[in-house]
């Protein structure tokens, strides 16, 4: 990429134009964060996209949703405007999906506002993160400045992996500037210029039922089996110690006079590359049942590559940081553990940063939240990205 030009007249402008429209912005985040979106629930999510379009319509940035099992995906495209409008896109990525179950705003994620602080359930991973995209476009429209196209995609199933809108996000990077994922950014504000990978496995037993006193020799437990895996797995991720395991469920059996003949365990894994990835992928196909008459199956549910750092990363990063500066806000970039959407255009190869959303925490968590000020300052920011990158 080439060095930025001199700052457009009117974007040192942005953050107090951004300040003053607080109560609109707090207003949509409301809207947004009241209709409960876990994932999964087709219906509630397919709700909330019709919001998305309809508060996108009335930017002048036409959308549809775009059909996918676990509720539609919604892609919203902006033509840009002035001499910039001929320019490639660029594609901003952001999903609707929660981690919070249905009635989590009655119950122990309420909505309330304290201290500065905006809680509720997605707020902060991602809601808040459409808020910013939309603002920013506002806050072009009404200073006059021109801007690059823009291409949202808001997709259903982050939370779970993006397992069916993973071809979607690649082939939306077709043509593009560059990607700008809406995530939350470091706990300081900084950009993420990389990200760990990130795969689901299950571990599947098949065990035989039999009665545990009775006949316990005719059984096959499942669960001791599972138990006797998860160890191996242990001690197999222990010989790469730059890779992350979590055992996020361990399902199985029913009653305690039964042999139980299932049984099942979910993990979590993050790499720093795609070769530690396939190895140890590979290592967990090859694992084999300890117990004569059990059955292992070892399954992939979702993979997102590792996004490592480039140099792509480093030059958006430096021209973003450059766009920032009219604007009054500092802008720096560094590795991320977690994965999103990002991973995707990041490993296909297209220039990528994320965390544009708002500064926050307790990400899902009963705590979730985000810090009301950093709305204003995240769509200044990415106003001013639009405008000069």
């Amino acid at each position: 990429m080439s060095t930025p030009s001199r700052a457009t007249p009117g974007t040192e402008h942005l953050l107090a134009l951004a300040r003053s429209r607080r109560e609109r912005d707090v207003a949509r985040l409301h809207g947004y964060v009241v209709r409960e979106t876990p994932t999964g629930d087709a219906a509630a999510l397919d709700d909330l996209a019709d919001v998305l379009l309809a508060d996108a319509a009335g930017l002048g940035m036409p959308g549809r949703r775009l059909a996918l099992p676990h509720g539609d995906a919604v892609l919203l495209e902006h033509p840009g405007r002035g001499t910039r409008a001929d320019r490639a896109p660029a594609l901003l990525l952001a999903h609707h999906d929660t981690v919070h179950a249905h009635g989590s705003l009655a119950g122990a994620v309420p909505w309330y506002e304290d201290n500065g602080l905006l809680h509720g359930p997605g707020v902060y991973d991602m809601k808040g993160g459409l808020v910013v995209a939309l603002a920013a476009l506002e806050l072009l429209a009404e200073l006059g400045l021109g801007h690059r196209p823009v291409r949202l995609l808001v997709t259903p199933d982050e939370e779970i992996g993006s397992p069916t809108s993973r071809e979607l996000v690649v082939a939306h990077t077709a043509g593009a500037a560059f990607a700008l994922g809406l995530e939350a950014p470091h706990p300081d504000g900084s950009l993420k210029t990389s990200r760990r990978g990130s795969t689901r496995v299950r571990l599947a037993v098949t065990g035989r039922a039999s009665h545990a006193a009775v006949a316990p020799e005719l059984g096959v437990s499942a669960v001791d089996e599972l138990v006797d895996q998860l160890l191996a797995v242990r001690a197999l991720v222990a010989a790469h110690p730059d890779v992350l395991c979590n055992v996020g469920t361990v399902t199985g059996g029913g009653r305690t006079n039964v042999v139980p003949d299932a049984a099942s365990a979910d993990l979590g894994l993050r790499f720093v590359t795609g070769a530690t990835e396939q190895q140890v992928l590979a290592e967990l196909a090859a694992l084999r049942p300890v117990r004569a008459g059990a059955r292992l199956e070892v399954a992939v549910l979702s993979s997102r590559p590792a996004w490592g750092p480039s140099d792509a990363a480093q030059d958006l990063l430096a021209r973003v940081a450059a766009a920032a500066g009219p604007v009054g806000l500092a802008v720096a970039g560094s590795a991320a553990p977690g994965a999103a959407d990002t991973n995707l255009t990041g490993a296909a190869g297209l220039a990528s940063l994320d965390g544009f959303g708002p500064r926050g925490g307790g990400a899902h968590a009963v705590t979730e939240h985000v810090v009301l000020d950093s709305l204003a300052e995240r769509s200044a920011l990415l106003a001013a990205v639009l405008a000069e990158v």
